[in-house]
């Protein structure tokens, strides 16, 4: 087995030298650089990650710990910020909290556990404090989709309460009046914030928040079957409904269209992230755009630039959402 002094044996240059070129110094020449990775390819020198990373206190690669792993809204997440750090040289180890306190803190140990050079963190069920704590320790944090005051120098976010003023916003100008609702679960900061951004375009257009009209859904397509059928079920009158996110969205227009409802004539249904399958449902949905993917590049963006020096990078902290209008909602029928 080839050995790295038999590498810088071959290419003529230094031990140290060899090891700038493995680490990606980019103190080292293209030149010289070539030299080492020819006379490495030569030998068939494969470095040892782990000793590299003993040496260096750099293991190049980063923690990333999400809700959940399927769904179009976490793929998108995850793979702007694996294509940014990946082009950079890096490598992510990824697990999930499913947004349960005890298995985010288990999920979070374990990446710090692995040598993490930094995690990027999609937590939605531990406090802030326990994040102002971590954040204390050894290994850089970084937060996707959440912000914490003490901690905004390390925060990717997005606008929810905009972007909820503007769902409902949209639904208004098109001269509904009785909205329905179908909310994430409250704990959830960005649906409790999406929820005070409907409310908010409700009070600006003098209509008063009817409890009635407001459903808790599960952020998945079943929330928004089980919340339009809850309405249905009470005989409630309204003429759109806007869901807090796509999935719940794709469920309720489904449900609506398997009970004879046709859209957007009978009702209108807006609803938010702008997923991938927004521009494919029939009729198309109106929605909330959410760059989640953008946003995971500019996370991967904050972690090189702070924690692997690449002081060029340009980092934009706070995201807003913009309206996608399309087919599913349509100014009311008088």
């Amino acid at each position: 087995m080839a050995t790295i002094y038999q590498v810088s044996e071959l290419a003529g240059v230094s031990l140290a030298t060899v090891s700038r070129v493995m680490n990606k110094n980019t103190r080292v020449s293209d030149k010289t650089k070539q030299k080492v990775l020819d006379a490495m390819k030569q030998l068939g020198y494969k470095p040892n990650s782990i000793a590299q990373s003993l040496a260096s206190n750099c293991t190049n690669s980063v923690g990333i710990l999400v809700s959940e792993l399927h769904g179009p809204f976490f793929a998108q997440m995850m793979a702007g910020i694996e294509s940014e750090l990946r082009a950079a040289g890096k490598h992510v180890i990824i697990t999930t909290g499913h947004s349960e306190e005890d298995k985010e803190q288990e999920g979070i140990e374990f990446l710090i556990s692995r040598r993490c050079d930094a995690i990027i963190l999609h937590v939605e069920a531990v406090s802030d404090d326990y994040l102002i704590k971590l954040s204390k320790g050894s290994t850089p944090v970084y937060l996707m989709s959440r912000y914490v005051e003490q901690l905004k120098d390390n925060c990717i976010s997005l606008d929810n309460q905009l972007g909820g003023y503007l769902a409902t916003k949209s639904i208004l100008n098109q001269g509904h009046t009785k909205i329905a609702y179908i909310a994430g679960p409250q704990f959830k900061a960005d649906a409790f914030n999406r929820l005070e951004g409907h409310k908010q375009a409700l009070a600006e257009a003098g209509i008063k928040f009817d409890p009635a009209l407001y459903y808790i859904g599960d952020f998945n397509e079943t929330g928004g079957s089980e919340g339009l059928k809850h309405f249905i079920n009470e005989k409630l009158s309204f003429t759109a409904l806007v869901c807090a996110n796509d999935e719940m969205a794709s469920g309720a227009m489904k449900y609506a269209r398997e009970h004879g409802y046709n859209l957007p004539n009978d009702l209108s249904i807006v609803g938010f992230d702008n997923v991938i399958f927004a521009n494919y449902l029939y009729p198309t949905l109106t929605t909330i755009d959410n760059p989640v993917g953008k946003m995971g590049e500019m996370a991967a963006k904050l972690v090189l630039k702070d924690v692997y020096q690449n002081k060029n990078l340009v980092i934009n902290r706070f995201f807003e959402p913009t309206l996608m209008q399309r087919d599913s909602s349509a100014p009311l029928i008088k």
